[in-house]
């Protein structure tokens, strides 16, 4: 449909504002508008989307949406839409397995509980059940709820501290009267909720809890320990270690590389070796993380170590080659790591052999010791600085070098700046060094290299280094995530992205774009946000600077939260929100919806090294006649058009091939309008009356938003 037939359309009684599109046979004048806007923009993105939709019901366009524009998703346009409508995208997500963000499901989930929806849990992606108001979880739900939600990823909750702790208390009252014991039944039902237990509760565990713990992103060191005991038990099916064979460690996967050095000596060599080989295998296929590799290479060497009592001493002088010089043959040998340890890879290892050979050499997940030692003898062999040929092979031991060191490096090509550091290997004085040798040779920080490093090496970058980048490419960049950056970084970030958004037409359009960089807004920034209606997530709110947050009264906060503000339950052990909630009476606690004798909906937010909590299931659970979702705090974005905005949800970060530093794409022709002026007051002048304006496109103009993902 082109852009004539799409006017055309709007103008069919049957898409006409004042007849509404809840009928099976109609549709939301939003969702006419998206698709208009979608077959009039010019950006790249918008090619390949639906346009015959039209005669589709509303509920079908939003169910059949793609994935890379379901992927943005955007909750303040989001709020318009009907229950229907609403329904249906969450089930989208859930049928195409949309990964959405912590900030993206904090609000979609209150939309959802708004709405009513929480009920129908089962047709949701398991992610949002995780934000979801578990005091509404009914009693005869709780396991279908609990076996869903155990598919998630908790650590999405990593800002939430008390809801993380509120699902355990859920999850576990549902299983039944206290228990010491989780047996397997438990346990299926569980999943990877398991990650976020006690270590006590691991340890006491029927043995099945190796699945279980097979899903979990990393072990805390007491779950490690609790593991080891289970090993050590003998009652998993592995049986005790000295029965242990291949292929029963090979099913552990990377939870095999927790496996502590005091078990690999009771196991039998032969399998301990053909183990270590699969997994040096696998690490060398792509297959298995540095971290995991290094860890379980550590503790089997250890291992062998110990259980050779004639092991040589390393000393002051160079130790003879016991094991045969190293040739390119050897390197190729997944035992490589267990016949020469790092005494003798120092012995045995010549310098051409080193530089002809050492991609296959850095290949093996080499202790920090052995790292150690094929630095000094590249300092050897390249007594002025590693050629950057080499550089882009030696990603794993950049963080062994020091920023004189990297001074002697010639670094020219961005290639070469994204193998240092697209890992996380490199820490914050080589980041800056080796970004600052590339700037020197006259390179520049576009926005292909910001989204190759990642926005975590943004934290890392000087104040100089982060003003050098032009506004164009870091507008380009899309939204880069700098939540673990320090303030002062986030401040300096802020300030770049107020010099590429700054100038953005709307609020609605600025706040997406400035969303990631507020860390480092000022207190003026967040309160005229308040007065325009933002309804910030609470994963946003959390890494906003808790010095600026100090100065924000109640009533600010709770204008900025909007109808999110109930999420404060959810997250008040946070040290920023916790730190701020300390500054405030009884009264002002009130007013927020919080239990002023409470640090929680369930008390303080409990570790995964305490004694498990056996509260029974019934002070958690509403009864299966309780009512419905309580209601939260909802502030209305506009009171007219309530469908006029909803082409908001498709907006995105602008690529490199468009031109939409306004917030628009714009057509290239004679007659079209110029760049939105600067606008004033941080680009919210005129708060949320932005928000009620139809797109510029309807006003006459050759510049309409640009959905993109």
């Amino acid at each position: 449909m082109g852009p004539r037939a799409g006017e055309a359309a709007l103008t069919k009684g049957h898409l006409r504002p004042s007849e509404g599109g809840s009928h099976s046979g109609q549709v939301n004048p939003g969702l006419a508008l998206l698709v208009w806007l979608t077959a009039h923009c010019s950006c790249p993105q918008a090619q390949g989307s639906s346009q015959g939709g039209l005669e589709a019901s509303g509920d079908d366009l939003w169910g059949s949406a793609n994935t890379s524009l379901l992927h943005g998703f955007w909750c303040q346009p989001a709020s318009q839409l009907s229950r229907d409508q609403l329904s249906t995208l969450i089930q989208g997500m859930a049928s195409q397995q949309i990964p959405l963000r912590a900030w993206q499901l904090s609000c979609l989930a209150n939309l959802a509980i708004r709405h009513g929806l929480q009920d129908d849990f089962e047709l949701h992606p398991p992610n949002l059940l995780l934000f979801y108001n578990l005091t509404q979880v009914r009693e005869a739900t709780c396991r279908a709820f609990t076996r869903r939600a155990a598919q998630g990823d908790t650590e999405l909750l990593a800002n939430l501290p008390d809801q993380r702790s509120a699902l355990q208390h859920t999850v576990l009252a549902c299983l039944g009267a206290p228990r010491r014991r989780l047996n397997a039944l438990d346990l299926l039902l569980l999943g990877a909720l398991v990650c976020d237990m006690h270590a006590s509760r691991i340890e006491t565990a029927d043995p099945h809890v190796l699945e279980n713990l097979q899903r979990c992103h990393q072990l805390t060191a007491p779950q490690q320990a609790a593991l080891n005991s289970l090993l050590a038990g003998g009652k998993t099916v592995l049986g005790p270690p000295g029965s242990w064979n291949l292929e029963g460690l090979q099913a552990l996967g990377a939870l095999a590389s927790y496996i502590s050095s005091s078990l690999w000596v009771q196991v039998q060599e032969a399998v301990g070796l053909a183990f270590f080989s699969s997994m040096v295998a696998t690490y060398r296929a792509g297959r298995l993380s540095q971290g995991d590799a290094r860890r379980f290479v550590t503790g089997f060497l250890k291992a062998k170590a110990m259980s050779v009592s004639s092991r040589p001493k390393r000393g002051t002088g160079q130790r003879p080659c016991i094991r045969g010089d190293i040739t390119a043959a050897t390197l190729l040998d997944d035992l490589f790591l267990v016949r020469y340890d790092c005494v003798q890879l120092e012995s045995c290892l010549g310098s051409h052999v080193l530089q002809a050979n050492l991609d296959p050499l850095l290949q093996h997940p080499l202790p920090a010791e052995c790292q150690r030692v094929v630095k000094a003898k590249l300092a050897r062999v390249y007594p002025h600085g590693v050629p950057e040929e080499q550089l882009r092979l030696i990603t794993s031991l950049v963080y062994l070098y020091s920023r004189s060191e990297i001074s002697q490096w010639n670094i020219t090509s961005r290639d070469t700046v994204v193998a240092l550091l697209a890992s996380d290997v490199a820490l914050e004085n080589q980041t800056e060094a080796v970004l600052q040798k590339y700037l020197d040779h006259n390179g520049t920080i576009t926005s292909a290299l910001l989204m190759a490093i990642g926005g975590s090496r943004l934290c890392w970058m000087s104040a100089r280094q982060i003003q050098a980048i032009r506004p164009v490419e870091f507008r380009r960049a899309g939204a880069l995530d700098i939540s673990s950056c320090p303030q002062s970084r986030k401040d300096a970030l802020y300030t770049k992205a107020r010099e590429a958004f700054g100038s953005t037409r709307n609020t609605a359009s600025y706040y997406r774009f400035m969303r990631p960089y507020l860390g480092g807004a000022p207190v003026e920034e967040l309160r005229h946000l308040a007065q325009a209606n933002v309804s910030m997530d609470i994963d946003t709110f959390t890494n906003l600077n808790p010095r600026v947050l100090q100065s924000l009264s109640v009533g600010n906060v709770t204008t900025l939260l909007g109808q999110n503000v109930g999420d404060l339950q959810k997250a008040r052990s946070h040290p920023t929100i916790s730190s701020w909630l300390r500054s405030l009476n009884t009264s002002a606690l009130g007013e927020l919806g919080l239990d002023p004798n409470t640090a929680g909906p369930t008390g303080p937010a409990h570790s995964t090294t305490g004694t498990p909590d056996t509260t029974p299931w019934v002070s958690h659970l509403a009864p299966t006649s309780g009512s419905a979702p309580a209601h939260l705090q909802y502030w209305l974005l506009a009171a007219a058009l309530p469908s006029g905005f909803l082409w908001l949800l498709y907006w995105g970060i602008p690529g490199p091939s468009q031109d939409c530093s306004q917030g628009t794409c714009t057509k290239a022709s004679k007659d079209s309008a110029g760049p939105a002026p600067q606008a004033e007051k941080l680009g919210l002048e005129g708060g949320a009356r932005h928000l009620l304006r139809p797109p510029p496109r309807l006003q006459g103009q050759r510049t309409w938003p640009c959905p993109t993902s």
